[in-house]
Protein backbone atom coordinates (compact mmCIF):
# COMPACT_ATOMS: atom_id res chain seq x y z
CA UNK A 1 0.00 0.00 0.00
CA UNK A 2 1.36 3.42 -0.97
CA UNK A 3 0.75 5.69 2.01
CA UNK A 4 1.93 8.71 0.07
CA UNK A 5 -1.22 8.59 -2.03
CA UNK A 6 -3.39 11.60 -1.06
CA UNK A 7 -6.48 9.46 -0.60
CA UNK A 8 -4.84 6.63 1.34
CA UNK A 9 -2.56 8.73 3.55
CA UNK A 10 -5.25 9.45 6.15
CA UNK A 11 -6.75 5.96 6.25
CA UNK A 12 -6.79 4.45 9.72
CA UNK A 13 -4.86 1.21 10.11
CA UNK A 14 -8.15 -0.70 10.41
CA UNK A 15 -8.97 0.42 6.86
CA UNK A 16 -5.73 -0.95 5.42
CA UNK A 17 -5.69 -4.33 3.74
CA UNK A 18 -4.99 -7.04 6.28
CA UNK A 19 -1.58 -7.90 4.83
CA UNK A 20 -0.41 -4.31 5.40
CA UNK A 21 -1.48 -3.99 9.03
CA UNK A 22 1.51 -4.11 11.43
CA UNK A 23 -0.10 -6.62 13.79
CA UNK A 24 -0.93 -9.05 11.01
CA UNK A 25 2.45 -8.56 9.36
CA UNK A 26 4.16 -9.52 12.61
CA UNK A 27 1.96 -12.59 13.06
CA UNK A 28 2.39 -13.93 9.54
CA UNK A 29 5.83 -12.62 8.53
CA UNK A 30 7.65 -12.14 11.83
CA UNK A 31 8.77 -9.04 13.73
CA UNK A 32 11.77 -8.50 11.45
CA UNK A 33 9.42 -7.69 8.56
CA UNK A 34 8.19 -4.53 10.28
CA UNK A 35 9.80 -1.11 10.02
CA UNK A 36 10.78 0.83 13.15
CA UNK A 37 7.69 3.01 12.71
CA UNK A 38 5.43 -0.04 12.46
CA UNK A 39 6.92 -1.57 15.60
CA UNK A 40 6.39 1.68 17.50
CA UNK A 41 2.85 1.88 16.14
CA UNK A 42 2.08 -1.51 17.66
CA UNK A 43 3.20 -0.16 21.02
CA UNK A 44 1.10 3.00 21.01
CA UNK A 45 -1.95 1.38 19.39
CA UNK A 46 -3.50 4.50 17.86
CA UNK A 47 -2.59 7.82 16.32
CA UNK A 48 -4.61 11.03 16.28
CA UNK A 49 -7.41 12.46 14.14
CA UNK A 50 -5.02 13.48 11.37
CA UNK A 51 -2.57 10.56 11.42
CA UNK A 52 -2.61 6.81 11.78
CA UNK A 53 -0.37 5.29 14.44
CA UNK A 54 2.23 4.42 11.78
CA UNK A 55 2.24 7.96 10.34
CA UNK A 56 2.59 9.45 13.81
CA UNK A 57 5.50 7.15 14.58
CA UNK A 58 7.13 7.97 11.24
CA UNK A 59 7.00 11.65 12.22
CA UNK A 60 8.44 10.92 15.65
CA UNK A 61 11.32 8.99 14.11
CA UNK A 62 11.89 11.70 11.50
CA UNK A 63 12.35 14.21 14.33
CA UNK A 64 15.36 12.21 15.55
CA UNK A 65 16.75 11.46 12.08
CA UNK A 66 15.38 7.90 12.30
CA UNK A 67 17.93 7.17 15.02
CA UNK A 68 16.62 5.01 17.87
CA UNK A 69 19.49 6.05 20.13
CA UNK A 70 18.44 9.68 19.76
CA UNK A 71 14.83 8.68 20.42
CA UNK A 72 15.96 7.08 23.69
CA UNK A 73 17.34 10.47 24.76
CA UNK A 74 13.87 12.02 24.72
CA UNK A 75 11.88 12.10 27.92
CA UNK A 76 8.16 11.87 28.59
CA UNK A 77 7.58 15.61 28.30
CA UNK A 78 9.42 15.73 24.95
CA UNK A 79 7.10 13.12 23.50
CA UNK A 80 3.84 14.37 24.98
CA UNK A 81 4.41 18.06 24.21
CA UNK A 82 5.80 17.68 20.70
CA UNK A 83 3.51 15.03 19.26
CA UNK A 84 -0.26 15.20 19.21
CA UNK A 85 -1.69 11.82 20.09
CA UNK A 86 1.14 10.85 22.43
CA UNK A 87 -0.05 10.99 26.01
CA UNK A 88 1.84 10.00 29.12
CA UNK A 89 0.84 6.32 28.87
CA UNK A 90 2.06 6.02 25.27
CA UNK A 91 5.27 7.91 26.05
CA UNK A 92 5.97 5.57 28.98
CA UNK A 93 5.37 2.55 26.73
CA UNK A 94 7.82 3.83 24.10
CA UNK A 95 10.56 4.59 26.64
CA UNK A 96 10.05 1.26 28.41
CA UNK A 97 10.43 -0.61 25.11
CA UNK A 98 13.64 1.29 24.30
CA UNK A 99 15.04 0.49 27.74
CA UNK A 100 14.28 -3.20 27.25
CA UNK A 101 16.11 -3.08 23.93
CA UNK A 102 19.07 -1.45 25.61
CA UNK A 103 19.17 -4.10 28.33
CA UNK A 104 18.94 -6.85 25.73
CA UNK A 105 21.94 -5.32 23.98
CA UNK A 106 23.72 -5.16 27.30
CA UNK A 107 23.17 -8.88 27.91
CA UNK A 108 24.45 -9.72 24.43
CA UNK A 109 27.63 -7.65 24.74
CA UNK A 110 28.72 -9.01 28.12
CA UNK A 111 30.23 -12.25 26.93
CA UNK A 112 32.90 -12.48 29.62
CA UNK A 113 32.37 -12.86 33.35
CA UNK A 114 36.08 -12.30 33.95
CA UNK A 115 37.57 -8.79 33.62
CA UNK A 116 41.34 -8.44 33.63
CA UNK A 117 41.98 -5.56 31.22
CA UNK A 118 40.70 -2.06 30.67
CA UNK A 119 39.27 -3.13 27.30
CA UNK A 120 37.22 -5.84 29.00
CA UNK A 121 36.06 -3.35 31.61
CA UNK A 122 35.02 -0.96 28.85
CA UNK A 123 33.09 -3.76 27.13
CA UNK A 124 31.36 -4.52 30.44
CA UNK A 125 30.06 -0.99 30.97
CA UNK A 126 29.76 0.47 27.46
CA UNK A 127 26.27 -0.90 26.68
CA UNK A 128 24.97 0.62 29.92
CA UNK A 129 26.55 4.06 29.76
CA UNK A 130 27.65 4.99 26.25
CA UNK A 131 24.55 6.85 25.04
CA UNK A 132 23.24 8.44 28.24
CA UNK A 133 22.73 12.25 28.14
CA UNK A 134 23.74 12.51 31.81
CA UNK A 135 26.46 11.00 33.97
CA UNK A 136 26.09 7.76 35.88
CA UNK A 137 28.71 6.04 38.02
CA UNK A 138 28.79 2.25 38.24
CA UNK A 139 31.03 -0.17 40.10
CA UNK A 140 31.90 -3.79 39.32
CA UNK A 141 32.84 -6.00 42.27
CA UNK A 142 35.37 -8.77 41.55
CA UNK A 143 36.75 -11.77 43.41
CA UNK A 144 40.37 -12.94 43.46
CA UNK A 145 39.89 -14.71 40.13
CA UNK A 146 38.79 -11.42 38.50
CA UNK A 147 35.25 -12.76 38.13
CA UNK A 148 32.52 -10.12 38.26
CA UNK A 149 30.37 -10.80 41.31
CA UNK A 150 28.00 -7.91 40.70
CA UNK A 151 27.78 -4.51 39.04
CA UNK A 152 25.68 -1.67 40.44
CA UNK A 153 24.87 1.97 39.80
CA UNK A 154 25.84 4.27 42.66
CA UNK A 155 25.02 7.72 41.37
CA UNK A 156 23.34 9.71 38.64
CA UNK A 157 24.12 13.34 37.94
CA UNK A 158 23.71 16.05 35.35
CA UNK A 159 25.72 16.54 32.19
CA UNK A 160 28.97 17.20 34.02
CA UNK A 161 28.96 15.38 37.33
CA UNK A 162 27.80 12.26 39.15
CA UNK A 163 28.35 12.74 42.91
CA UNK A 164 28.96 9.50 44.80
CA UNK A 165 29.10 8.39 48.42
CA UNK A 166 32.28 6.32 48.70
CA UNK A 167 31.06 4.67 51.90
CA UNK A 168 28.24 2.99 49.97
CA UNK A 169 30.72 1.50 47.50
CA UNK A 170 32.93 0.12 50.25
CA UNK A 171 29.95 -1.25 52.18
CA UNK A 172 28.84 -3.16 49.08
CA UNK A 173 32.38 -4.44 48.50
CA UNK A 174 32.37 -5.95 51.99
CA UNK A 175 28.90 -7.40 51.51
CA UNK A 176 30.00 -9.09 48.27
CA UNK A 177 33.29 -10.28 49.82
CA UNK A 178 34.98 -8.60 46.87
CA UNK A 179 38.74 -8.26 46.68
CA UNK A 180 38.72 -5.76 43.84
CA UNK A 181 36.52 -3.05 42.38
CA UNK A 182 36.38 -1.31 39.01
CA UNK A 183 34.71 2.09 38.85
CA UNK A 184 33.25 3.41 35.62
CA UNK A 185 31.36 6.54 34.64
CA UNK A 186 30.50 8.24 31.37
CA UNK A 187 31.18 11.70 30.00
CA UNK A 188 28.19 12.76 27.87
CA UNK A 189 30.36 15.41 26.19
CA UNK A 190 32.40 12.67 24.52
CA UNK A 191 35.63 13.97 26.07
CA UNK A 192 36.97 11.10 28.16
CA UNK A 193 39.80 13.01 29.85
CA UNK A 194 39.33 13.01 33.64
CA UNK A 195 38.40 16.13 35.54
CA UNK A 196 39.99 17.29 38.79
CA UNK A 197 36.95 15.89 40.61
CA UNK A 198 37.50 12.52 38.89
CA UNK A 199 41.13 12.50 40.03
CA UNK A 200 40.21 13.38 43.60
CA UNK A 201 37.51 10.73 43.84
CA UNK A 202 39.82 8.07 42.40
CA UNK A 203 42.56 8.88 44.92
CA UNK A 204 40.17 8.93 47.87
CA UNK A 205 38.48 5.68 46.90
CA UNK A 206 41.80 3.94 46.29
CA UNK A 207 43.11 4.93 49.72
CA UNK A 208 39.89 4.01 51.52
CA UNK A 209 39.54 0.67 49.74
CA UNK A 210 43.14 -0.25 50.54
CA UNK A 211 42.46 0.16 54.26
CA UNK A 212 39.77 -2.50 53.91
CA UNK A 213 41.96 -4.90 51.93
CA UNK A 214 40.04 -4.17 48.72
CA UNK A 215 41.94 -3.08 45.61
CA UNK A 216 40.75 -0.34 43.30
CA UNK A 217 41.70 -2.07 40.05
CA UNK A 218 40.72 0.68 37.61
CA UNK A 219 38.57 3.72 37.00
CA UNK A 220 37.20 3.86 33.46
CA UNK A 221 35.77 7.03 31.90
CA UNK A 222 33.95 6.25 28.69
CA UNK A 223 32.09 7.66 25.73
CA UNK A 224 30.47 5.79 22.86
CA UNK A 225 33.72 5.31 20.95
CA UNK A 226 36.53 5.86 23.43
CA UNK A 227 37.60 5.39 27.03
CA UNK A 228 40.22 6.51 29.54
CA UNK A 229 41.75 4.02 31.97
CA UNK A 230 43.50 5.21 35.14
CA UNK A 231 45.21 1.81 35.38
CA UNK A 232 46.56 1.97 31.83
CA UNK A 233 47.95 5.43 32.56
CA UNK A 234 49.65 4.16 35.74
CA UNK A 235 47.47 6.33 37.93
CA UNK A 236 46.11 3.63 40.25
CA UNK A 237 48.22 3.39 43.41
CA UNK A 238 49.46 -0.14 43.99
CA UNK A 239 48.96 -1.67 47.48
Amino acid sequence: MDLSHPILSNFSIKQWSEEDRPREKLIYRGASSLSDAELLALLIGSGNREESAVQLCQRILLSVSNNLKQLAHLDISDLTQRFKGIGEAKAVTILAALELGKRYGNDRHIVKEVVRTSQEAYALFRPILCDLPYEELWVAFLNRGSKVLMKRKFSQGGTGDAPVDLKLILREALAQLATGIIVCHNHPSGNVLPSLQDDTMTQRLGRAAGLMDVRLLDHIILSEDDYYSYADKGRIAQP
